[in-house]
């Protein structure tokens, strides 16, 4: 995204999803959160499809930033392996309004191949976020990790979703721990 403007935008387009669902999402509603004047949506983003488009950028955005402050020790454990996991999920969930409406989105856009893309396997993040799970299995000593890579993140995304939906109380970090022991008991074979 280029401009503040749009930031803001998207910001009150996560905010709107978050608070009051994606079906509450119009431009109208996107200007009122943002405080910014009617219109100044529909200048942006004249169609839906692009407003939701604008949104799916601006949570690519903070999950680009939320990444950045990984840091990855070059040796671990199953433990310090999902104490490190524990560390991402705290900051992504920290964003919960952006989780909420990623998840939403996720269902919303089902049926649009190019923005569900861009939403997840296409999203800009995905190759450094699947780089970061590949080095945390490196550390691990996994030696299939190049592969084992999606699956990991499939998990933490599972156990983010479990979370911020706030369907039950989940160990992450057991979650986590059971998985990466896991896939060591594999790898020892």
């Amino acid at each position: 995204m280029t401009s503040e403007r749009r930031r803001r935008i998207g910001d009150a387009g996560v905010t709107v999803i978050a608070r009051d669902g994606i079906r509450k999402l119009t431009h109208r509603s996107v200007d009122e959160q943002s405080g910014l004047p009617v219109g100044s949506t529909s200048y942006y983003a004249r169609t839906r499809r692009q407003l939701l488009a604008l949104i799916v950028d601006r949570l690519a955005e903070y999950t680009t930033e939320d990444l950045a402050g990984l840091r990855l020790p070059t040796v671990l454990d199953a433990q310090g392996g999902a104490e490190v996991v524990q560390v991402f999920l705290h900051l992504l969930a920290s964003r919960d309004d952006a989780q909420a409406a990623r998840f939403g989105l996720l269902f919303e856009l089902r049926h649009d191949d190019e923005l569900r893309r861009a939403l997840t396997v296409g999203a800009p993040v995905r190759v450094p976020l699947l780089l970061a799970a590949e080095s945390l299995l490196k550390a691990l000593g996994i030696t299939n990790a190049t592969s084992a890579a999606p699956d990991l993140v499939a998990v933490v995304d599972a156990v983010l979703m479990y979370s911020t939906s706030r369907a039950a109380p989940v160990d992450a970090g057991a979650v986590i721990r059971t998985y990466l022991a896991g896939l060591l008991a594999d790898d020892a074979r």
